[in-house]
């Protein structure tokens, strides 16, 4: 006699904080300003990222966003130990892995840089600094240092976008990034937003990480984005559009969301230059920038503006561009503000940072570096 197999459900309930987590957004259709800037389909056809593995050291990514589902594996969750890192209760970590990775999609303009990735969840907090309050929801600058060291080992991530400040050193933090850029991973940590008096910010200040601040739509630093040695490089964070958990759209502004950007760059060029190591592919980076005001490394723009296309396409040469300051542009007819590459931006790119002997300097050099997500503000 055959067999009978009974298959039960069992309803598991959510746990009681899920209740006070983000949800979903409304769909934005309309291609946002700064991907009208960066331009992820001409990107496509030179690289997408394809076989790379990306760590997001967050508040956890959420995997059932349309745009992202299939492009998130199961990661490591060290706050709560659910979901293998693949929730997200407050937006951050999904707003950040949009901006890498969010696929196309017929109903919205919304996509990631470098949809071909393979984006690595890491929850090590729910807090945007790694402050009192944070540590005493069970964040901390140690289990911060195990999701780094997670992520570069047993996560297997070649690159590793960290969104989240710290508000003092940690010997721990250190040792992670430490033994992290030393293994080949490149790291790529927001710069931090409490301004130009603030100095600077950690794990961006460690040496070998790649520190990222914020500019608005005029390409004049953002007024939160700090400023000093830490900063290597900018890039357009400013009120940009990034995925909701669950499904949709939101509004956001910080050096969080100007730095994935850059890790989604750093990634394209993992895949289109398979060969070179993690310096060269952040020499790369940074002597294929729209040059800094003044032609030169500076404390609030680093060596100039975050330019995707020119980065896989050109062999950047040790030239000094001299260009103009910085001129703010007035919104476009109709009111909707564009992306204008304004005074050093307007010149197209012609031109570089810097000089290529000053850039391998960056790469090497023994900077006081190496949390806090630094206030940014998220909003529908």
């Amino acid at each position: 006699m055959a067999g009978f197999v009974v298959a039960v459900t069992v309803a598991v309930p959510a746990p009681v904080w899920a209740a006070q987590c983000v949800g979903a957004s409304p769909v934005v259709a309309a291609v946002p300003a700064e991907l009208k800037a960066y331009a992820p389909g001409r990107l496509a056809g030179l690289a997408t990222g394809a076989g790379v593995r990306v760590a997001v050291v967050d508040s956890g990514v959420d995997a059932r966003h349309p745009q992202l589902r299939g492009r998130v594996v199961a990661g490591r969750d060290l706050l709560r130990d659910e979901f293998a890192g693949r929730r997200d209760c407050v937006g951050h970590g999904t707003g950040v892995a949009g901006i890498i990775a969010a696929g196309a999609d017929a109903g919205t303009g919304v996509q990631g840089l470098a949809p071909g990735v393979t984006i690595v969840p890491v929850r090590v907090s729910e807090h945007q600094d790694l402050d009192e309050a944070a540590v005493a929801a069970g964040g901390s600058a140690r289990t911060f240092a195990q999701g780094i060291r997670w992520a570069a080992g047993p996560g297997r991530a070649q690159v590793i976008n960290i969104s989240l400040v710290m508000p003092r050193e940690s010997a721990a933090v250190r040792s992670a990034i430490a033994d992290a850029v030393a293994a080949g991973v490149i790291v790529v940590a927001a710069a931090g937003n409490d301004g130009p008096a603030a100095g600077l910010a950690y794990p961006a200040a460690y040496p070998g990480v790649i520190g990222v601040g914020a500019v608005g739509a005029d390409g004049v630093r953002a007024s939160y984005s700090q400023v000093g040695e830490h900063v290597d490089v900018v890039a357009f964070g400013d009120k940009v559009t990034v995925a909701s958990p669950v499904a949709g759209h939101t509004v956001a502004q910080g050096t969080s969301f100007a730095t994935p950007f850059v890790t989604a760059t750093v990634a394209l060029l993992r895949e289109r230059f398979p060969r070179e190591s993690a310096a060269e592919i952040t020499r790369r980076l940074l002597r294929s920038v729209d040059p800094a005001p003044g032609g030169a490394r500076s404390d609030e723009y680093g060596f100039g503006l975050l330019n995707p296309y020119r980065a896989l396409t050109e062999e950047a040469g040790p030239v000094v561009a001299a260009v103009p300051s910085v001129v703010a542009v007035a919104p476009a007819a109709g009111g909707s503000p564009e992306w204008v590459r304004a005074g050093w931006f307007a010149a197209g790119g012609f031109g570089l940072a810097v000089l290529a002997g000053l850039v391998a300097v960056v790469v090497g050099r023994g900077r006081r570096r190496g949390w806090r997500a630094g206030h940014d503000r998220m909003r529908g």
